[in-house]
């Protein structure tokens, strides 16, 4: 079993094998936090587990004790911590979907990593936008970004359908059984409809936004995607980026922000960041 040495140690074919299964087991893990707020914790976690063993190589018994101590509950903290990830982790591996060994070793040793652009059929999307505005019919588009945000699709109804302003429209409507819920569009697809949101618990939201405006500040606030919201009460259409809620005065308006969020613009959306906050803070309280 012994194949060769680094230095003083002797690396045997179980030793290969266990860091491939280590680096596959980090992978996956990447892959179901990536995009969401887990991932810094994730990391966080990881530096000090890392800093713990170099502590215990180089025999610092005292400073071992205490990252021991907090090591020791660790696994308690990271159930707390991480209890929506590791319930859809076990749910994926019991559907047998992404996890499979076979598409894992494929994704693992393939040479290079495929990068996909997500592209957007903006013109169907802000014509229904301005339809729905127009009938103050309430909608809420999801626009996944770096993740596919694949355990809130399969919270609704899978479409995964061409992005079509007839769709979009019929989605909506209010006799429509999946009108109630987001919309999820990843990759130039509509992926899901009904889609149930997390509702964001952030104190400082004004009290005239409702529960369709809350679950959009939600999900970006734990996610990177970009939502559409129209306010079934006053027809207002708005973009939600990062937990912050940006208005559209004019439909000329919503295709250059909507550009502006999914290509991660940072100098205009600080910009954008400047004037809503000016803007905001003009208006009166009742203003919906």
């Amino acid at each position: 079993m012994f194949l060769f040495f680094i230095g003083f140690l002797e690396v045997e074919w179980i030793d290969i094998m266990d860091v491939f299964l280590v680096s596959l087991l980090l992978y996956q893990v990447y892959r179901l936090l990536k995009g969401s707020v887990a991932i810094k914790i994730f990391l966080g976690v990881l530096l000090v587990y890392t800093f713990y063993l170099l502590v215990k190589v180089s025999g610092m018994h005292l400073l071992q004790r205490i990252l021991g101590q907090f090591i020791g509950v660790g696994v308690i903290a990271a159930f707390i911590l991480f209890q929506q990830e590791i319930r859809k982790f076990l749910m994926l591996i019991g559907k047998t979907t992404n996890f499979s060994p076979g598409a894992m070793l494929k994704e693992l040793i393939s040479k290079k990593e495929v990068q996909v652009e997500e592209q957007f059929n903006m013109n169907a999307i802000i014509e229904s936008a301005n339809i729905l505005s127009a009938s103050k019919t309430g909608a809420l588009v999801v626009f996944a970004k770096t993740s596919e945000l694949k355990f809130y699709a399969e919270s609704g109804d899978i479409l995964d359908a061409s992005i079509s302003k007839r769709l979009l429209i019929a989605v909506f409507q209010k006799y429509s059984p999946l009108h109630d819920g987001a919309v999820i569009i990843a990759n130039n697809r509509i992926k899901a409809a009904r889609c149930i949101l997390p509702v964001s618990e952030n104190e400082d939201i004004p009290a005239h936004f409702g529960l369709r405006h809350r679950a959009a500040i939600g999900i970006t606030e734990v996610t990177d995607c970009v939502v559409l919201v129209v306010s079934e009460e006053t027809g207002n259409t708005s973009l939600v980026y990062n937990g912050k809620i940006f208005s559209i005065m004019a439909k000329s308006e919503l295709k250059v922000k909507l550009r502006i969020f999914l290509s991660d613009d940072m100098n205009a959306i600080t910009l954008l960041e400047e004037k809503e906050s000016a803007k905001q803070s003009a208006l009166p309280p009742d203003v919906a």
